[in-house]
């Protein structure tokens, strides 16, 4: 069997795939499509992080055996192309390899808002004191935490968000029973408690059906005080309608890790609005992502080889 495997994963790929395989085969590819050995053969596909669509494309053609293909990423709105669809690839996403770090982050997002950090910055800049008292500052504990999503990601912010007293609210495609969560919504009932979370959480995948999920009538149904945090994809936010949500008070802010165009151009609102977090798509990730990338990547060879069910099989119609 060949692999095609990402150039900069071979310092910590190839003394493991000696120790598991030494009959194994490898053709490396790296970022910028430049292939070492020859992938005309390879049968398994592992792509570096950050794929884009024109090495895809590369990979597709000079790979035409590829029958099982490990994105690193949860998201694959961006493999899912009429192109790749064409092909019968069984593909295998990242879901869990991010979930620590991102729902570290939500709760970052959290208390940037609730503790008025941004304010108190300001303070230490200009040398000023101020009684506490002076200062809006708000607790989370007893605050409703409404997480769209309640998948792996989900579930690791709703964890740790109970571990901070907040009452934890959650919607998913087939709602049931989920550890964290005191409550779980199916994917058309999530609307109507809008207007009772304090926090809203998008941890959703991109998909035809949560594209501008949270479109201005969303936005409008949410509390003044309420406060929206996308670690998502950038279009599952109507970004016109939540830029006037946040100009005109319809919500208290935002912390957006993602969005629709990537890097976030210079002149987008979003860098200037005083009620909003940007951070630069970085909440995924952490010291550790490449070590669970790789881990999980082993443990689904060795079921491949065996012929034992993968995990995280992406239902390509379901788009996740």
């Amino acid at each position: 069997m060949k692999l095609l495997l990402p150039t900069e994963f071979a310092p910590d790929l190839e003394p493991k795939l000696s120790q598991l395989d030494p009959d194994l085969q490898v053709a490396w590819v790296d970022i910028n499509g430049k292939f070492e050995g020859d992938p005309s053969d390879a049968e398994v596909y592992l792509n570096w992080f950050y794929l884009k669509p024109d090495l895809l494309q590369q990979v597709l053609a000079a790979a035409p055996q590829i029958r099982w293909h490990q994105t690193p990423s949860a998201g694959v709105n961006h493999i899912l192309t009429p192109t790749y669809l064409e092909r019968d690839i069984m593909l295998t996403n990242g879901a869990g390899t991010f979930a620590i770090p991102i729902a570290e982050f939500v709760l970052t997002y959290i208390l940037f808002h609730a503790k008025t950090i941004p304010q108190l910055l300001e303070l230490q800049a200009s040398h000023t004191w101020k009684r506490s008292i002076q200062l809006p500052l708000q607790e989370v504990w007893g605050k409703t935490l409404l997480i769209l999503g309640a998948g792996s990601i989900g579930q690791e912010i709703a964890k740790r968000a109970s571990a901070f007293g907040m009452h934890v609210w959650g919607s998913r495609r087939h709602p049931q029973p989920t550890p964290g969560f005191e409550r779980i919504v199916g994917t058309d009932e999530w609307r109507s408690l809008l207007p009772e979370a304090d926090y809203v959480v998008l941890a959703t995948p991109l998909t035809p059906e949560t594209r501008n999920l949270i479109d201005a009538t969303a936005l409008q149904a949410m509390r003044p005080s309420a406060y929206l945090i996308n670690i998502a994809r950038g279009a599952v936010v109507d970004e016109a309608a939540l830029i006037t949500a946040l100009k005109e008070g319809w919500i208290a802010g935002a912390g957006l890790d993602t969005f629709h165009t990537e890097p976030l151009p210079h002149e987008s609102p979003f860098w200037s609005l005083p009620n909003v977090f940007v951070t630069p798509h970085c909440s995924g990730f952490s010291a550790r992502i490449a070590e669970r990338t790789i881990a999980l990547f082993l443990d689904n060879l060795i079921r491949y080889q065996s012929s034992q069910p993968l995990r995280n099989v992406v239902d390509k119609t379901a788009g996740y």
